[in-house]
């Protein structure tokens, strides 16, 4: 019992006073106490004959039961407080213990018992007019999924997910992403899996569940095991075996078995003592008053120098507590700052990189008309090396972009069929012309017992597999570049691949392996100048290559040469990929079209008109959403619109919405330099018919518009 609080007993005998003190008790571990006080407080409202204080009481003691993990006596003194709570209008209450007792049945494995009172819960908060959806829903779907219904699970664990972030909502989140990790797992989806389950991971800090972070830690190192990532399965399956050493250890301090059979003895004794006679309890009560009076001298001293020592050890706990409160501030406050450079940085870089977009737009496009425009032969050196310029820092920001992109939580990966052997042979036809021109041999070898078609993320397969070979292409000359593909294992649903990319360029030097990952780092400052280049590609290969669950390791001598290998888990799949279409046009599908150009900037309307006059089309220029519309509205003889994202009152997007409610088949093509937070999907969903990126690649430009018109015909 907790001396430091029984001292107010003598002037303050209430129901709510001892419970109160039993959820102190319980807060702090010391759940003996707990016990003792709930069973007083029901003790003293039974004798005033107060049922409802005496179910409060009932819940007390049925609560800490549900902690110690006693479910059976939990059951039974929750029922207890529904039958008191029975002779009252319906209450929260009386919904809650209906809730407890459906999840003491879920943790003793008996769901259709466990099913039956969260229906009765719901019942009472839909009576009330409550909502308790996601509590409720959580464990209806975690029934579902314990009787093989994985696809009902599944919607409801979405369901809750798709909540907004809030403070009581985190352990909930955390627990459905959890479970559809396991049913990812146990499907054999397992890169899906360990999304889930990392996103679980990052709510659970927020809710600060141990039990559930040791569950989640288990089933990451399963996922990562059925992945074949070794270290990582040890690692996570590490941090569960401590966690669950924590928690053991935790739960020994809280209530010995002999402690708690001391309890339930002493409540059949109570029993008992009930039961009796009033002679026979006077009597063992006379005794007892005649065993206190002898002991009494020796307990008031033995009390006194408890309380004296109580008190000591209080002062000393009470600075601890501050000291640690100190520094738990101190830190949280240095966590703070961290994650808000770290934002802030990201929404600069963005931002930065972004604006950068609109001005160089203009020098690409005034390079080209001028180029376009049989310059002088002495012109014509200068604006080639303007244009390789210009291209160079277009480069430059676009692997800003994505290095952001990818730190951000706005990317995904995609789940789609594709044929690995032609994406690797597209990529070999695309990159020839610069094997050429460092006169490199460029050796393509590709496993014949891959299967044709393999299920992942080809966008991003193919970034790091571009910037691999573009990389060996630039650092060889008079070389050999090879780029093999090898089967290293091979099951009915998976096949795990390994890639090489091997170069007899410059080589590494050794100490500049460990770095070579790292943002903005080249060999050294001579290759920098030698060779160009931001530092930012093997940067984004590493990043992509860890996001989609795989392995990359280097080998590499200066002077014989480099090989970057990558192993990846692919799933299998028999679906047959269709060839892509190809796009192509002729000058003579633009030659006297009339467009509608809607851009704000000066600089840009000049070089898109001049663009779009070299190929014989009209066109019209508005510098504003409004009017944009207002135009559309009274006039059809446009045959296109060509439609800035960023204006000045409403915007390209919503332009476009108030356009498709009038004129739903004109094609709009979204003109912007796309930041972080925008991408191509969502620009469509606002009813763009296609997009084309900032700075204006002229080729890219008129087959986009030809595409469109010719799909409009």
């Amino acid at each position: 019992m907790c001396f430091a609080q029984k001292k107010s007993v003598a002037t303050i005998d209430s129901t709510k006073y001892y419970i109160d003190l039993a959820v102190f008790n319980r807060k702090t571990d010391n759940y003996k106490s707990s016990l003792y006080f709930s069973q007083k407080a029901i003790n003293f409202s039974g004798a005033n004959r107060d049922k409802k204080s005496e179910a409060l009481a009932q819940y007390s003691l049925a609560t800490t039961y549900y902690e110690l993990k006693k479910f059976e006596d939990a059951i039974d003194v929750f029922e207890k407080c529904i039958k008191l709570l029975s002779a009252y209008p319906p209450t929260t209450q009386q919904a809650i213990c209906y809730y407890d007792i459906g999840m003491c049945y879920m943790n003793l494995d008996e769901f259709n018992k466990a099913e039956i009172f969260f229906n009765k819960s719901q019942s009472v908060y839909s009576l009330l007019k409550i909502d308790a959806t996601e509590p409720l829903n959580l464990q209806k779907a975690i029934l579902y999924k314990k009787r093989g219904k994985n696809e009902l699970a599944s919607k409801l664990f979405n369901q809750i997910i798709a909540k907004p972030d809030h403070k009581d909502v985190y352990k909930i989140k955390a627990e459905a992403m959890y479970q559809l990790g396991m049913i990812e797992r146990e499907e054999n989806h397992n890169n899906l899996a360990v999304n889930y389950l990392n996103r679980a991971l990052l709510l659970n800090e927020k809710s600060s569940d141990l039990e559930q972070k040791a569950a989640i830690a288990l089933e990451l190192s399963l996922a990562y095991e059925k992945l074949l990532n070794t270290e990582k399965a040890h690692q996570f399956l590490k941090a569960h075996l401590q966690i669950k050493d924590s928690l053991l250890l935790n739960n020994s301090a809280k209530l010995s078995s002999d402690d708690f059979m001391d309890f339930k003895e002493s409540e059949r004794l109570k029993t008992i003592e009930q039961m009796t006679k009033e002679s026979e309890i006077q009597q063992k009560t006379n005794k007892f008053i005649k065993l206190i009076s002898i002991l009494g001298i020796a307990l008031i001293s033995i009390l006194s120098l408890l309380s004296l020592s109580l008190y000591k050890n209080n002062i000393i706990r009470r600075k601890s507590n501050e000291l640690l409160q100190d520094k738990n501030k101190e830190l949280q406050i240095a966590k703070d700052k961290a994650e808000k450079a770290s934002k802030a940085r990201a929404e600069f870089l963005s931002t930065v990189s972004h604006e950068l977009r609109t001005p160089l737009n203009a020098i690409n496009g005034i390079t080209h008309l001028l180029i376009e425009d049989n310059p002088k032969k002495n012109q014509l050196h200068y604006l080639n090396s303007l244009k390789f310029s210009g291209n160079y820092l277009l480069t430059f920001i676009n692997e800003i972009l994505e290095i952001n992109r990818i730190e951000s939580t706005n990317i995904e990966i995609e789940y789609i069929d594709f044929n690995f052997k032609q994406l690797l042979v597209d990529i070999q036809n695309s990159m020839n012309e610069i094997a050429a021109k460092n006169e490199n041999r460029f050796v393509l070898e590709i496993d014949d017992t891959i299967p044709e078609t393999l299920l992942g993320d080809p966008t991003k397969l193919s970034q790091i597999l571009i910037n691999l070979i573009n990389n060996a292409l630039k650092f060889t000359h008079k070389g050999e570049v090879k780029v093999s593909a090898v089967v290293i294992e091979k099951e009915a649903d998976f096949s795990r691949i390994k890639i090489s990319v091997s170069d007899t360029g410059i080589g590494i030097p050794e100490e500049k392996k460990e770095t070579i990952f790292d943002s903005f780092s080249q060999g050294s400052i001579e290759i920098n100048r030698k060779y160009g280049g931001t530092g930012l590609g093997l940067t984004i290969v590493k990043k992509l290559v860890d996001l989609l669950g795989g392995e990359i390791s280097l080998e590499s001598e200066v002077g014989v040469g480099t090989v970057f290998q990558v192993e990846l888990n692919l799933s299998n799949s028999t679906k047959e990929i269709k060839p892509k279409e190809e796009i192509t046009y002729s000058d003579e599908i633009l030659d006297g079209k009339y467009i509608l150009v809607v851009e704000d900037n000066k600089i840009n309307q000049m070089v898109t008109k001049k663009m779009l006059e070299n190929k014989g089309i009209q066109c019209k220029i508005i510098d504003n959403g409004e009017e944009a519309v207002a135009v559309l509205k009274s006039q059809h003889t446009f045959d296109l619109v060509l439609m800035d994202v960023h204006l000045p009152g409403i915007n390209g997007t919503i332009a476009t919405q108030n356009i498709r409610e009038f004129d739903p088949k004109i094609p709009i093509i979204a003109l912007t330099a796309i930041s972080l937070n925008e991408n191509r999907e969502m620009l469509l969903s606002f009813g763009m018919t296609d997009v084309i990126t900032k700075p204006f690649d002229p080729e890219n430009f008129y087959r986009v518009i030809a595409y469109c018109l010719s799909k409009q015909y």
